[in-house]
């Protein structure tokens, strides 16, 4: 099949003035000057750090999906400082058809939270989100969260520790210690929420725009921040309890990215409500 992947000078333009402002999207506000996406009926954003090795068959396996469903869906990888060939593995691997298109963005501020959030404020698509670059969760959960979306739900996210959920390969024994831990200090930001780790949101683009203006954290903790602001807006959260597989090659530290989140997550305590 022939990539279809948006090229061409003006885009290419586009694409330029837009990573110009990513600092200016980040921090809550869209300049002028960012040139925002066509809209479709459904946007994912994949944040991407050096993932050239994973990205491929994550873009192929999404756009096979994705191609018989009666949506239209654009696939936007956001290049979040690679140095590796994360956004020319994109440009170049994907295997697509009419109903899919996929482009590639760039994100000058480090952090996943900050490149979805670049991601999710360019977007004029009705239902936009993001899931991680390796795929952990099947991408034919997208059925029922479509149908979640139009239902009426604020944001549909997936879950690991939801009832019916299972570990098809269960994360190493420190990283599900860090994880129990995390779920307790979290519960009183994101009431009624098993997993607010998942690398797997979808949202109403009002309800999220609306909340992430206010969300200020950048790193592996900014889904805390953003759902309890959903919350606070009085947004339904749907969790979808998952069949989830621990993926190698993540590039979360347990050391240094664990003890950054729980910093950052009993800073919000206080600050959401």
């Amino acid at each position: 099949m022939t990539a279809i992947v948006e090229r061409g000078r003006t885009h290419r333009a586009r694409h330029s003035r837009s990573a110009q402002s990513a600092l200016s999207v980040t921090a809550g506000v869209v300049p002028p000057s960012v040139v925002l996406r066509s809209p479709v009926d459904l946007e994912v954003v994949i944040p991407a750090y050096n993932e050239s090795s994973r990205l491929p068959a994550t873009l192929r396996r999404s756009v096979e999906f994705l191609a018989d469903q009666p949506w239209r869906t654009r696939l936007v990888v956001v290049d979040n400082g690679s140095v590796d060939e994360t956004a020319a593995v994109a440009r170049a691997a994907v295997c697509s058809t009419g109903l899919v298109t996929v482009t590639v963005i760039g994100c000058s501020r480090a952090g996943k939270g900050a490149a979805v959030h670049r991601g999710l404020m360019t977007s004029t698509s009705p239902m936009i989100g993001f899931f991680d670059a390796d795929l952990a969760t099947p991408v034919e959960t997208l059925t029922e969260t479509v149908d979640a979306l139009r239902a009426g739900a604020a944001a549909v996210i997936a879950s690991r520790h939801a009832p019916g959920a299972r570990f098809v390969q269960p994360q190493p024994f420190g990283r599900r210690l860090g994880g129990a831990a995390f779920r307790a200090l979290t519960r009183p930001l994101v009431t009624g929420v098993h997993d607010t780790q998942c690398g797997f949101k979808f949202f109403q683009r009002d309800a999220v725009q609306a909340a992430i203006r206010r969300c200020r954290m950048t790193g592996f903790a900014f889904d805390v921040e953003l759902l309890a602001q959903i919350q606070r807006d009085g947004g339904r959260i749907v969790e979808l309890p998952v069949a989830w597989t621990d993926q190698t090659g993540s590039t979360f530290h347990p050391i240094r990215d664990g003890l950054t989140s729980f910093g950052a997550v009993l800073s919000l305590h206080g600050s959401t409500r």
